[in-house]
């Protein structure tokens, strides 16, 4: 074959299995077909360190969620991990919080943070790199676990039943698309006539227009009566604020989801130092992205130490590398390119995050690992946000080889840290990423 810029002409192997490749995957889809059976039957289900139940035979608490057609696994993720309290507190059967009450005003807070982003960098041309990447997706579904405790904080939680999905929450494509649009055109106007109080008429339009297509969501200080069945099914009720709601029930001492911090994994940057991401957040003014960087191992202890205490994790992945869905598989060996191929990939992670190869794609949580006779994990039970029709009812087996690879946060309760790490939270200067730095990327 013709091979520009090299030989002109490229021996093609001749290993005996070539026709039979050409002729399989070339009428399929080449991963499917090459996955390896010990990575596939792998028996998921065995862990020996994992979060009590809270059901009456010991299960872990439903249902599996779905966030449906919309980047939202990030405030499922949150909410998972404050809801398997709240069942514990309330004696709860199935039970999630409104994923829908943080993701109408996260919509809020991202115009209003795009607005004043748009108004300090009025004297940048629209054609530099910081105004054309902020232009590039003004109210994208994505987040970071700071940004979910910023909402959280300034508005509270709800029970599910209390603002249930909408269309547009389920599939918010055309919504990003109608806010973008018109978010476009009100930084025009401002970046011509930076007048707070056009900017005040914009935020007022944007409102209605959530309003209108998600539903009117009560306002955090507002009283709600939420109705339900303990899981003896005895009648019980609660009467309320969303603040008051997460005072009461979404916080206790040592599991303060602000007290919570971002460990993460960057092998291209110096470890026991602080980071953050320039105009990476929702709410202005509000706590900004505060990532401690740390070895993988660091990470792993802090998972450990997480489902001792029996407390669900907030973790940070690339989802697509080496990754079954259907299966719930998330294995580095999982597929054999070189079977077919006569190659594998051999970039390092730091590698891969410098050459745009990978990048925090997805949140989940981990509610059990797997541990060898040396205390060290071997794989990991994840709960996923893509309903029970994906892998197990729901649940994902993730090896220890995958975590290493392809995981760059866990998000830990301080309490359970080990001290050094919140040391550099609290003590360390702030070192600024740039905004499009691949740790910038949201969930």
């Amino acid at each position: 074959m013709i091979c520009p810029g090299g030989d002109d002409r490229v021996l093609i192997s001749q290993s005996p299995t070539l026709p039979l490749a050409r002729l399989v995957l070339s009428k399929s889809d080449p991963l499917q077909q090459l996955s390896v059976r010990n990575a596939v039957v792998h028996d998921a289900k065995i862990f020996n360190l994992q979060l009590k139940g809270t059901g009456p035979k010991g299960e872990y608490p439903g249902p599996r969620v779905n966030q449906a057609a919309s980047g939202r696994c990030w405030l499922f993720a949150t909410t998972n991990v404050l809801r398997y309290d709240i069942i514990n507190q309330l004696n709860l059967g199935e039970f999630q919080l409104s994923q829908s009450y943080l993701f109408f005003y996260d919509k809020l807070e991202k115009a209003n943070y795009y607005l004043e982003n748009i108004l300090e960098t009025k004297e940048e041309p629209t054609d530099s790199r910081i105004v054309s990447y902020l232009n590039q997706a003004p109210v994208n579904d994505g987040g970071q676990w700071d940004m979910a405790v910023n909402i959280i904080e300034k508005y509270g939680i709800l029970p599910h039943t209390l603002y249930a999905e909408s269309y547009s929450s389920s599939a918010s494509a055309r919504l990003n698309q109608i806010l973008t649009a018109k978010l476009r055109e009100y930084a025009v106007r401002l970046r011509a006539n930076p007048d707070r109080r056009l900017k005040g008429q914009f935020m007022a339009e944007v409102y209605n227009t959530l309003a209108i297509t998600l539903g009117t969501p009560p306002r955090p200080d507002e009283r709600v009566k939420w109705e339900y069945y303990d899981r003896d099914d005895k009648y019980k009720s609660w009467e309320g604020t969303p603040l008051e709601f997460y005072k009461q029930y979404g916080k206790r001492k040592g599991m303060d989801p602000g007290e919570s911090f971002s460990l993460i994994n960057d092998p291209r940057n110096k470890y026991e130092k602080l980071y953050t991401v320039d105009r990476l957040g929702n709410v202005w003014g509000g706590r900004p992205i505060r990532y401690v960087n740390a070895p993988i191992t660091a990470l792993e202890d802090a998972v450990i130490a997480g489902i001792r205490a029996n407390t669900p994790l907030f973790f940070g992945c690339d989802v697509g590398k080496s990754s079954n869905t259907p299966l719930g598989i998330m294995d580095t060996g999982l597929y054999d390119l070189k079977a077919a191929y006569g190659f594998s990939y051999n970039m390092s992670k730091a590698d891969r995050l410098r050459m745009g190869e990978t990048q925090m794609t997805h949140a989940m949580v981990i509610t059990a690992v797997h541990l060898d006779d040396k205390g060290r994990p071997l794989k990991y039970k994840v709960e996923n946000s893509w309903s029970d029709t994906a892998g197990e009812k729901g649940w994902f087996m993730m090896t220890a080889d995958w975590f290493k690879e392809n995981v760059f946060q866990v998000v830990t309760p301080r309490s359970l840290a080990e001290k050094k790490w919140v040391e550099v939270l609290d003590k360390g200067e702030m070192i600024r990423l740039d905004a499009w730095d691949p740790m910038g990327s949201l969930a």
